[in-house]
């Protein structure tokens, strides 16, 4: 059992019978490179089968952020496709594995979950067994305006929200708090954030920590978050986005009176996102919807290890991270140019190997 790992962006330790990892990159606001997601793989594995502990809790050092996601500048500025895609398998296939190890976990998983929350980090989170969300949260899957895709098994987490939920979340990527996580069922409980301390001690001072004693402490602590607009929102979401063809969802929402600042914002999404990662989402909500996580994963790491190599996902980081002019130059630069075949070959199976999820899993 590891105190604190050398580099000190994670932190392992175990209290009492629970163990305690801390994301510690707070000036990136915990954004995931690849020694994180090796160092989360071995304490995972590790823990999975130590009998000295009961659950696992997962939080942040950080005040502003739980996990910005993925540091997916790191991957996008690097030139070359080759070195993209190589960067890519490296970095999707473990964070992909971590999140399998999460979604399949043989003990409580305890999320706590405040600030940014966004892309990787819901892939840290959402899959656990209790997702506990502050007042602070601004959760998001933000990938279309960046040339990704919602991935980190997002579409077994996504189909799983109440109605057509899911599909919004991720096609336009709004940010949400915590009576809307709740709503969307992405979070199980809301903890104010100056309870977390006390949470994590009540927790780490019980002597056995089976999944109804973890309720039972979470409970306690529990309250009901103020506002949220997706209860109010839920019949027109599932208006607007029912349709299992896009180019129609897309038409239902130009043809909407802009009557609503969500229905304004997804318009405005619509026309600024990658193409190709606006069809390649649909894609994976539409055909995944009842694909196992295995399934989903594998297709996420096909999807992603190309995507990363080619135009759109350096055109994203550039205009949106690097050079924050907010002006990408997609291509191809409409929703029509964008074919079935294109989305089929980014499915495709990989010549150099696809994700094999069992590779160092105990």
């Amino acid at each position: 059992m590891t105190d604190a790992l050398p580099t000190e962006e994670v932190l392992a330790t175990v209290r009492g019978r629970l163990g305690v990892i801390t994301l510690n990159r707070p000036k990136a606001l915990n954004a995931l490179n690849l020694a994180m997601v090796d160092q989360l793989d071995s304490i995972l594995s590790a823990w999975a089968v130590e009998p000295a502990i009961d659950a696992v809790l997962i939080r942040s050092a950080s005040e502003r952020a739980f996990c910005a996601g993925g540091d997916m500048r790191a991957v996008g500025v690097l030139p070359d496709p080759v070195e993209r895609s190589a960067m890519g398998r490296a970095f999707f296939g473990t964070e992909y594995r971590v999140n399998y190890r999460i979604n399949s976990f043989p003990k409580p998983f305890i999320a706590l979950i405040n600030g940014i929350a966004m892309g990787g980090g819901l892939g840290l989170s959402i899959h656990g067994s209790h997702r506990v969300v502050s007042e602070d949260l601004r959760m998001a899957m933000p990938e279309t305006v960046l040339g990704l895709f919602p991935d980190v098994g997002g579409t077994w987490f996504l189909n799983r929200c109440p109605g057509m939920i899911g599909r919004y979340l991720a096609l336009v990527g709004p940010q949400i708090g915590a009576a809307d996580a709740l709503t969307a069922g992405l979070a199980t409980h809301h903890v104010p954030y100056v309870a977390f301390e006390q949470l994590v001690a009540d927790l780490a001072s019980t002597d056995r920590l089976d999944a109804a004693e973890v309720d039972a402490i979470i409970g306690a602590h529990a309250a009901s978050p103020e506002g949220g607009k997706l209860a109010n929102q839920q019949t027109e979401i599932a208006r607007l986005f029912e349709n299992d063809d896009l180019d129609t969802v897309v038409a239902a929402i130009d043809a909407s009176a802009p009557n609503a600042d969500w229905i304004a914002e997804a318009r405005s999404v619509l026309k600024r996102a990658s193409p190709t990662s606006l069809r390649a989402t649909w894609r994976r909500l539409v055909d995944g919807k009842d694909q196992s996580i295995e399934r989903i994963l594998s297709d996420d790491f096909r999807m992603a290890v190309r995507i990363v190599a080619g135009h759109d996902f350096a055109e994203g980081v550039r205009a949106i991270l690097v050079d924050k002019d907010q002006s990408p130059h997609w291509t191809p630069p409409t929703l029509e140019g964008v074919t079935d075949a294109e989305i089929d070959r980014l499915l495709a199976p990989l010549a150099d190997g696809d994700l094999d999820l069992s590779k160092g899993l105990a």
